[in-house]
């Protein structure tokens, strides 16, 4: 079994290629953000499968360059960076009538197909078998999506969200034992040898020789500052809200406060990425976690971030008024999942119970209990609120004789 990650340098980095193939996810997170706007409870759930849609073609090509090293192909990348490019464009209208009838539904399903499918071709031609994360290279749950084209609303909505679901299940079941995966694409090869050598195909000279298949592990530390990237695109969008939506105002005492309240806030959650990684969790190091663990905690993180975003937005935009309802969840909701993603994390990696019950946890509850109790708060105070809880992670510090973190 060929290990790719052993032949790769500790200090391996993002490339240029990935760097560039990053801007597109810049515009995606945008689009996304603004579908929170005037949230109901079915624009969430929509939000969530977008969100999952564009977050998993990046994850697969990220993992597809992780493994290939210097060997990633070029093109394959930039039809992944389109591919997002056009579900991006399309993001806002989905759900929604534009000019001239219809909406862009059938657009971004086709260009999530499209990425997949792409990428999937582009590992399998290298041999690699990713056990770690099989949802990037084979298509469990694409029929659904492909389905969809026939399909009119809700219909469509409920085939994208069964394709996920069966994305899921297809990578934790064969990625909690990938040596099955490996031994039976391996057995699927023989049988296609034998096919051939019956059909007097292996007398002939193959247009293009097919590695035998191997189990691709990846590089650890690349991933992690992948997904540490991803985190701070996220981030960027708020930063992004809070500057925009403060423009064209009366800086007043309340937009003052609602915006450094909201810039203070992000440089929390930027200072907890930065002391103990995508993970937020002290002691704890990436390479610790199997991928089907730390990849399902980075989309919920991120998600919630997104949406914090929007409502951070929000908040700027109208400091001394009371938020809207729905406004106020998003912004209290994305940041609760967050922090509870990150608690999760921490049980499952061991994390010391002081931090979980004395730190995880309040910073959890607060921004559930102000979602629920803060209706009457000026939209600067619930900021002022979200701040605190954000300070109070912030404000752990490890013990001198734990491990520094990776």
């Amino acid at each position: 079994m060929t290990d790719v990650g052993a032949t790769e340098t500790a200090d391996r980095h993002a490339s240029w290629l990935e760097l560039f193939f990053d801007l597109v996810v810049v515009v995606a997170v945008a689009q996304l953000a603004h579908r929170l706007l005037h949230p109901t409870w079915a624009d969430v759930a929509l939000f969530v499968m977008l969100y999952y849609a564009i977050w998993s073609i990046w994850t697969s090509f990220t993992i597809y360059a992780n493994v290939r090293a210097d060997k990633t192909r070029t093109r394959a990348m930039l039809i992944g960076m389109f591919g997002i490019a056009v579900m991006a464009a399309a993001a806002p209208d989905v759900a929604h009538a534009v000019p001239g009838g219809g909406n862009h539904d059938n657009w971004f399903a086709a260009a999530y197909v499209v990425c997949r499918l792409s990428g999937s071709r582009s590992i399998q031609s290298s041999g690699a078998v990713l056990t770690s994360w099989p949802a990037a290279q084979f298509g469990a749950g694409l029929a659904p999506w492909i389905m969809s084209f026939w399909a009119v609303a809700p219909v469509t909505y409920w085939l994208w969200a069964l394709g996920i679901l069966l994305d899921l299940i297809f990578t934790l079941q064969h990625a909690r034992h990938p040596e099955q995966l490996v031994q039976a694409l391996k057995a699927q090869a023989g049988r296609l040898k034998e096919r051939a050598l019956r059909r007097g195909v292996a007398g002939r000279r193959p247009s293009r020789e097919i590695p035998a298949p191997y189990e691709a592990v990846l590089h650890s530390a690349h991933l992690g500052e992948r997904l540490g990237l991803f985190v701070i695109i996220v981030l960027g969008e708020a930063v992004m809200q809070i500057v925009v939506d403060a423009s064209g105002q009366n800086w007043g005492a309340p937009l003052k406060l609602a915006a450094a309240g909201a810039f203070a806030l992000v440089v929390c959650l930027w200072w907890v990425t930065l002391q103990y990684g995508v993970t937020a969790v002290p002691e704890a190091s990436e390479r610790g976690l199997p991928a089907f663990v730390a990849l399902p905690a980075h989309f919920v993180m991120t998600a919630g971030l997104v949406a914090a975003a929007a409502g951070l937005g929000a908040a700027v935009a109208h400091p001394a008024a009371h938020l809207h309802p729905g406004i106020r969840w998003v912004l209290c909701a994305g940041l609760a999942v967050y922090f509870a993603a990150s608690a999760v994390i921490g049980v499952a990696t061991g994390a010391r119970r002081l931090w979980l019950w004395a730190w995880a946890l309040p910073a959890t509850a607060v921004p559930v209990l102000l979602g629920l109790l803060g209706g009457p708060l000026p939209a600067w105070a619930v900021v002022a609120v979200l701040l605190v809880a954000a300070l109070w992670r912030v404000a752990y510090r490890p013990p001198a004789t734990a491990p520094s973190p990776a």
